[in-house]
Formats: structure tokens, C-alpha cells, sequence
């Protein structure tokens, strides 16, 4: 498998290849480097022009001219190549992949040599070791266990999701019940302590629904996210309506005429709905 590029790191080393590698190429490269190492195998260094080092059969050929430094690992690989070798393979002591990931198309991937694949070992061992702790389970039944985990948090998501909906539901009912008439209005000006964003922006949603209504919410505490809607049919721009407010008020955002949302006021909830009332009674 021909490289692209190889990173020698204080930590670990990278080798980057120009096409996906399958894990089982993957674990017979391991398996192979792993030989040679063990075979504790001579590495010898030479010097060669440039001409003479090309018929000696390089794995890989050397675009630099003049004379080469040339590094053979006994009856296995002859590279030209100007860094620190071992004189013996087996001085290496392992070799280890601990990951491998898609990068720029191809492969990238990391392994670890000798003291650093101990160390590598000892880390992943003591994380192995404080997970089972926490989930009561074998190491082997650690991916099994983490896949429930996922599953369980996925299905409490779902639930609190459809709790949150039906919450928010019954609350824009609640305000659009007790929406003040504003001439052919129904305003509904309202902060709503522990709800974000997405949450005031569904009551809103809702409460347009009903016909000739406009809603002004805020999150609370500050800093407040804000949304606003309008009735289909209404001539009132949420957008501009925004604007002016934000430029009272602070904080930023914007929208369309039917709905607008921002975030980032500081200025007390109670402030930015009265100016909402102000702006939008009849004959402002």
C-alpha cells in the first residue's frame, strides 16, 4: 500500500494512503511489521549516487539527486531515507495501530512503536478498567452496553421531546385564552421562565394559529431569546417589530413578516413587553 505522506510524532505516528484500507489489510500489515520486528533483522546503512541507488530496487524511488543515505532492513525493505534508524529491528519491540480514519479521501492511519505502545496499552487499559466499573459489565460487553446506553438516551430524548410539546401546547392555549384585546388584536406579552429559544418559538407557533392573534415572548432569565409571530392574514410586520425592539432594547436577530426570533437582551423582560404593547396598540 503505497503512502501519500508518514509523521513521525513525539506521541504517535501517522501514515497517510491515497485509498480506503479494509481491517483486515489493516491487521495483516500489523502482523507483518510485527514479524520483521521480532525477527530481530539487521538494518544496515550505505551511501549510493543517485544512478547506482536506483538499481538497487528501492521501495520507493528517491526524487533527491547526489549521494543517498540508504537504510536495508535485511531481506525486507530498502528505502533511501536521512533519519534515525535502530541497527536491529527488534530494538523497536512492537508495533501497534490504535486508529485508523478516512482523511482526504483515503486513510489515515495512527500506530504506536515500542515505550509508546506501553504506554498506549497502560491508558487504554485504565479506561477499559473505569468503564466496566461504572457499568458493571465485562470488557467484552462494553460495546453491547454502550449501545443500550445510546438507545435508553435516544428514547428519553423521544419522551422528553413529546413531553415538552404537549407542555408547551397546554401553556400557548393558556396565554392565548387570556390574550388582551388590542382593537382588532388578540396580544399575547408574556416572559416564560425555563424556556429556550426553540420551545417560545412552538407557543408562539400555536398560538398564531388562532386568527387576529400576535404574540410577544421572551425567555427568561436574562439573557432573554425573543420570538415573535403574527396571525396568517395580519398586516403587521414580526420583523420590524423586532427591529425596533432590538434597538431599544439590545440583542440581535430577524425574521419575516409572520415570524421573527433573536436573542442576546439583557434589558429586564417586563421592559421589552411594554414597548412591544406600545408599539403595537392601535394607532401607534
Amino acid at each position: 500500500m503505497p503512502t501519500e505522506s508518514f509523521h513521525l510524532g513525539t506521541e504517535y505516528s501517522t501514515i497517510d494512503l491515497a485509498r480506503d484500507v479494509t481491517a483486515g489489510e489493516i491487521a495483516g500489515a500489523e502482523e507483518e511489521a510485527n514479524r520483521i520486528v521480532w525477527e530481530n533483522r539487521p538494518v544496515a546503512i550505505r551511501f549510493a549516487s543517485a544512478e547506482d541507488a536506483a538499481s538497487l530496487g528501492l521501495r520507493k524511488e528517491s526524487r533527491r539527486e547526489g549521494t543517498l543515505r540508504l537504510i536495508d532492513v535485511e531481506g525486507f525493505d530498502r528505502s533511501a531515507c536521512g533519519g534515525t534508524h535502530v541497527s536491529r529491528t527488534g530494538a523497536i519491540g512492537v508495533i501497534a495501530v490504535s486508529s485508523t480514519e478516512r482523511f482526504k479521501g483515503g486513510s489515515r492511519i495512527t500506530f504506536l512503536c515500542g515505550g509508546r505502545a506501553l504506554h498506549g496499552f497502560r491508558s487504554l487499559r485504565d479506561v477499559v478498567a473505569a468503564s466496566v466499573r461504572v457499568l458493571s459489565v465485562m470488557p467484552s460487553e462494553l460495546p453491547a452496553a454502550i449501545e443500550r446506553l445510546q438507545s435508553d438516551a435516544k428514547e428519553q430524548r423521544r419522551q422528553l421531546k413529546d413531553s415538552q410539546e404537549r407542555l408547551a401546547a397546554h401553556e400557548a392555549d393558556a396565554l392565548a385564552d387570556a390574550a388582551a384585546s388590542f382593537g382588532s388584536l388578540k396580544l399575547v406579552t408574556a416572559g416564560l421562565p425555563g424556556w429556550d429559544v426553540a420551545g417560545i418559538k412552538t407557543i408562539a407557533s400555536r398560538i398564531v394559529e388562532r386568527p387576529a392573534h400576535v404574540a410577544v415572548l421572551l425567555s427568561e432569565p436574562a439573557p432573554s431569546s425573543i420570538v415573535i409571530a403574527r396571525s396568517a392574514g395580519l398586516a403587521l410586520d414580526s420583523g420590524a417589530i423586532l427591529k425596533a425592539l432590538i434597538a431599544k432594547h439590545g440583542g440581535k436577530g430577524g425574521g419575516r413578516a409572520e415570524l421573527a426570533q433573536g436573542g442576546g437582551i439583557t434589558a429586564p423582560a417586563a421592559d421589552v413587553l411594554q414597548s412591544a404593547r406600545e408599539l403595537l396598540k392601535p394607532g401607534a
